[in-house]
């Protein structure tokens, strides 16, 4: 296995590859185009591998009337760790190209992949974080929308029609996997590295997909059909939810914060096997808040299902528009837990 080589052909591809991705570092990598009557002549992100470029200060005036974060280079540090990333996965398509050894390849195969893969699922969150977590103060605010650009392809916000997709820098990136794939293929079809490797390449790679896509994360609520695991009740109101996430990704649903609290509590599992304790945000409750960087508060008006009275705000300033907000405690999950809950 050692010994065997790469045809000159497919290392020659593999020299252009790694030349390619140098030059996918000084160009834009994806954009994200705005269309809408008031912008004729449409706005424009640009994703570049070391930050923004584009509309970008037309683009923060606007999400500020619908409460978006405003968009800046230094707030992402995937700005600093994606240009080593694509200088080292460059770097290793020449060192394959030199070293001339098929497992080499593979490596590069099954690397490669798993770097697209990754960096789509940040791209996914990022745009999730800033379409979902908006300003509850914002001065124009549409009860349930939620602001989320496409990961790809189109999709309509208000009144902007919303087109994602890659730029120069990301087509020659694709180009490259596509390039790399076929160089895979051919090499081992040709060497019949299947059948001597007893599928070991081709079960790492499936092996690591399935584990990328079974990363801990929290479900969606059914009203009506999911029970607490705690008290055994249907789950009636979003505003009021909770979800406990395992390591392992098995996800406990509560019908009252209070209930979470109770579960985590009464010893039921140990907190080395949680992965994460999150709240329903009472103001937009199809967000999840993680139990640790939210705020809490208490007061006997939430009247939530199991009366632990106890809603979950992403900020301060959210509790202060409650009608009833002087009539409660602000607290944090910890604070909750040691004061409200016995143990």
């Amino acid at each position: 296995m050692k010994t065997q080589k790469i045809r000159t052909a497919v290392r020659w591809v593999l020299f252009i590859c790694g030349l390619a991705l140098v030059a996918v570092n000084f160009l834009p990598m994806w954009r994200i185009d705005l269309e809408a009557p008031q912008y004729p002549e449409g706005l424009s992100l640009l994703i570049q591998p070391d930050g923004l470029g584009g509309s970008v200060d037309i683009i923060n005036g606007l999400n500020h009337y619908i409460g978006m974060k405003t968009l800046h280079t230094e707030d992402f540090p995937e700005f600093v760790i994606l240009p080593i990333l694509i200088y080292t996965l460059a770097f290793l398509f020449l060192l394959v190209a030199l070293l001339n050894r098929v497992r080499l390849l593979h490596f590069l195969f099954v690397f490669f992949l798993l770097f697209g893969m990754v960096a789509m699922i940040d791209f996914w969150r990022w745009e999730y974080d800033y379409g979902h977590n908006l300003d509850p103060n914002a001065a124009i605010r549409v009860p349930g929308m939620a602001y989320q650009p496409p990961l790809i392809g189109y999709k309509q916000l208000l009144n902007f029609s919303a087109y994602s997709i890659p730029d120069l820098g990301g087509w020659i990136f694709i180009s490259v996997g596509v390039l790399l794939s076929l160089a895979w293929f051919t090499e081992w079809r040709n060497q019949k590295l299947l059948k001597k490797m007893g599928n070991t390449t081709v079960m790492s790679l499936f092996i690591a997909i399935a584990l990328m896509s079974c990363e801990p994360h929290t479900q969606p609520v059914q009203l009506g059909k999911d029970e607490c695991a705690h008290c055994r009740m249907k789950l009636t109101e979003k505003a009021f939810a909770a979800e406990l996430v395992t390591q392992k990704g098995k996800v406990y649903k509560f019908d009252d914060i209070s209930c979470a609290a109770g579960f985590i509590k009464g010893d039921k599992i140990a907190s080395e096997e949680i992965f994460g304790v999150y709240f329903a945000d009472y103001i937009q409750p199809e967000i999840w808040l993680h139990a640790d960087s939210c705020v809490l508060f208490f007061s006997p008006e939430f009247r939530s299902p199991m009366n632990g009275n106890v809603a979950a705000f992403q900020h301060e300033r959210g509790i202060n528009d409650l009608p009833f907000a002087s009539s409660g405690k602000t607290l944090s999950w910890k604070q909750y837990l040691e004061e409200f809950v016995a143990p």
